[in-house]
Parts: C-alpha cells; structure tokens; sequence
C-alpha cells in the first residue's frame, strides 16, 4: 500500500510533506547533484533580501552537541538577482519555491513580498521574523514582540497577491509562541514555520573567545527537537485549522512523524543536510515506509494524533 502523502498549506496543495528547510540548500542548487529536487514537497529558499548582503565575517558556523551554531547575517545577492537567477533555475528542475523574506523594516518587508509574488512560479512566501528590528531600542527581533511581528505579517499580506499562501515563521525562544502564533494569524498568515534556530552561544576554549562571529549565534538540529516538537504541540492544540510546517532536528522518516503527530501537516529538513545532502529524499522514503507500515491512507490521518485520545492511527 502506498499512502497518499499529499498535504496543504492554505491555498497551495504540495505531492509530499518533505520540504528543505530556508538556509541550508540554497535555492536547491546545493542539492541537485545528490537528489531530484522535484521529487520533494518544496525548497524554502535561504532567506532574500532586498539588497545583496555580504554577511558576518568568519567563523560563522561552530559544532555543538548534537546541534550547529551558526551565523551568517543573512549573506545573499538581493532579491533582483534571486528573482532573475536563483528561482527560474529552480523552477526548470520541476522543484516547488517557498520563497523565504528577511527585512530590516516592516516597509522592507512588503517591498520584497510584492516583488517576489508578482514573479510567476512561487508556491508561498515564508516571513522570516528572527530580524533585528531596527524600531527597537534593545535590538529585538520582530518574533520577540507579537505586536510587531503581527505588523510585519499584515504589510506581507498585504503586498501578496491573492491566492498565495503567507507562512509566518515562528521563534521558539519567544515569551509565549501560542501569543506570537495567534497574533500572526489574526494578521492573517495563512500558515506557520515552526521553530528557527534557537540564540545561544559556544567559547572556543582554546582561544576563550566566542567559537562564531558575533559572539552569539542561532543553535539548530537535533538538541533543539524536543523543544520543536512542544512548540508545534501547544500551536495545534490552539489553532488546530492552521496548517503547520514544523522544523528543528529532523534526521530521519520517525522524526519527521514525531512532528506530523505533533501537529505538523509538512516537515522541514535542515542542519542534516550539511552532513548528509540526499536527507530530504532519505526522510521522505523513511516516512513513506513508517507511513505504509502502520497501514496509513494518507499522510493527512496522522497530522495531530498526539492529542487524539485512543489508539489513533
């Protein structure tokens, strides 16, 4: 039995729930040569700019237990180029774009979300809320305060052209994220990436200053899963309608299903990309197996079983 593994993300209808986390495949070019970019749900693109940014000097990565700590500061060519190179390329792999939004203000923010839905080709526009607002006194970011994430999400809705789904992307290290999420859907996101990295911080023991630039960094993989996993959990439980990318430490098909149960109707692959390349076609065989195993139909049946009473699925 082959289950359908057919999922939506408010209006777009994706053939799996297996996408590439943003910033770890690029525009999915990294990742031709070890897997058919088509055959995965989406690639979430690595987070575009409106104007090319050079990034944070080096050391911008440093290993962690059971994680990466990383800092790039948002490197990338702007978002004419991304719109004239890095997204026709893979839109002729067959591949589906979620295209990912940073900006260093909310009027930053539209701008990018009405040029990049007028481009032909984008499944959803991920908004990207772990920014520095520069409105802030104590350097925050949008996620950190509901009101101002809500007001960047509204802009992004905005400035979208209808039909195409907005997807907040939600940090765990916020106050409470179940305010941060209701407060992005009552701006009208349409769904909700959750979680981004985590801010933390490594010291080099050898030269006893921080391991990346900047001194702190954002901590992703499978140290920050558990925590992934609640924040994806108590989100369903109060918005079960809203559809849910959840992210943060998914290696394998069972983690994948781990956040599916969770709440989750797709999953995001990221920091196990850098170690292994193929992990977005490997975990959807993997989910696919655990899928056709428990005689699952579609993949749909097991989204929030976690809080289902009796035997589920």
């Amino acid at each position: 039995m082959n289950a359908d593994l057919r999922t939506r993300l408010g209006g777009c209808e994706l053939p799996n729930p297996v996408v590439a986390a943003a910033g770890c495949a690029g525009a999915g070019r990294e990742l031709a040569q070890f897997l058919d970019i088509a055959s995965i749900g989406a690639v979430t693109t690595k987070s575009v700019m409106l104007e090319p940014h050079a990034g944070r000097p080096a050391p911008r990565m440093a290993e962690t237990p059971s994680g990466m700590l990383s800092t790039t500061g948002m490197q990338g060519p702007g978002v004419d180029v991304f719109l004239q190179r890095d997204l026709p390329w893979l839109l002729s792999r067959g591949g589906r774009a979620i295209v990912s939004i940073a900006g260093t203000g909310v009027g930053e923010f539209g701008e990018l979300a009405r040029r990049v839905s007028a481009a032909d080709g984008v499944s959803a526009v991920e908004v990207n809320l772990s920014c520095p607002d520069p409105s802030d006194p104590a350097g925050r970011h949008f996620a950190d305060d509901p009101a101002r994430a809500a007001a960047v999400v509204r802009t992004v809705r905005s400035h979208t052209r209808s039909g195409l789904p907005v997807l907040a992307k939600l940090a765990a290290d916020v106050p409470d994220v179940v305010e941060l999420a209701a407060a992005c859907v009552e701006a009208r996101a349409d769904g909700l990436s959750m979680v981004n990295t985590v801010r933390g911080m490594a010291v080099d023991t050898r030269t006893l200053r921080p391991a990346v630039a900047g001194g702190m960094g954002g901590l992703s993989g499978p140290a920050i899963r558990p925590l992934a996993v609640g924040c994806v959990y108590r989100v369903h439980e109060a918005l079960p309608d809203v559809p849910v990318i959840g992210m943060g430490g998914i290696r394998t098909g069972a983690d994948a299903l781990e956040f599916m149960a969770a709440g989750a109707r797709a999953v995001a692959v990221g920091t196990t990309n850098f170690s292994d390349p193929s992990a977005c076609a490997r975990v959807l065989r993997e989910l696919t197996e655990l899928l056709d195993a428990r005689g699952v139909a579609r993949a749909s049946d097991v989204v929030g079983a976690a809080h289902r009473t009796g035997t589920g699925v």
